[in-house]
């Protein structure tokens, strides 16, 4: 690979960038093209896209040493341009080689690039952050770090794919907002009781109340519970 001329991007680079990490890596992160500061030092990220993914592999519960990172072309496009299909294709056999020596269970694609290869037609708005199997491997789509560099309002979106790739990694389940409580009950009133009146009772003639009538009633009101 490193003296690979299948392009013309061979003519202007400094140095070719293959990729780093494990041999038997788990997770490969596929980038699109390097950028000036890979094609000095000859590793894949490790300009200020490369800082963030390095933070955003920790979200995922994961460091960048146990990780494999490499780039769908292998040499720097000039003034950072998009890769050309043409170059795109050169470099595919590089990346089928390296996909089949590594043999990682998880492949995430960061940018529409490399996403294209698994997910031709697709668009990264639309499906970023949603897994499909490809035989034996889970492919796994993202938005490139440099994006969230050049549109802040993607951060958020970027971290929170990473988060759910790290529960997909670790086989942990979505989380669930607690369902809001009840509204508290509204006190009930207690029924009126109304205390019982003794019946009338008929007074003789002469207007005396007879003596068994004449005595006060001890009946009590019954007492209702709420509990």
């Amino acid at each position: 690979m490193l003296g690979c001329t299948q392009c013309s991007l061979s003519k202007g680079r400094t140095r070719v960038v293959p990729g780093e990490g494990p041999e038997n890596a788990e997770v490969m992160f596929i980038g699109e093209a390097p950028g000036q500061n890979e094609d000095r030092q000859g590793r894949p990220f490790v300009g200020a896209a490369g800082q963030f993914l390095e933070e955003l592999i920790g979200l995922a519960g994961l460091q960048r040493k146990d990780v494999y990172i490499c780039n769908i072309i292998k040499c720097r496009p000039p003034g950072n341009r998009d890769p050309l299909p043409a170059e795109i294709q050169a470099c595919s056999s590089w990346l089928d080689q390296q996909i089949r020596l590594v043999q990682p269970k998880t492949i995430v694609t960061l940018g529409r690039f490399s996403m294209a290869r698994w997910f031709p037609g697709q668009s990264i708005s639309r499906i970023h952050g949603q897994p499909a199997q490809h035989g034996d491997v889970t492919v796994y789509p993202m938005y490139h770090p440099a994006a969230a560099l050049h549109q802040a309002a993607l951060k958020e979106t970027i971290q929170n794919d990473m988060r759910a790739l790290g529960r997909l990694l670790h086989g942990t389940p979505e989380p669930v907002e607690a369902a809001p409580a009840p509204p508290p009950a509204a006190p009930q009133r207690a029924p009126r009781v109304t205390q019982p009146v003794a019946p009338s009772v008929p007074t003789s003639s002469v207007g005396v109340a007879s003596s068994a009538s004449s005595a006060p009633t001890t009946e009590q009101p019954q007492q209702l519970s709420f509990f």
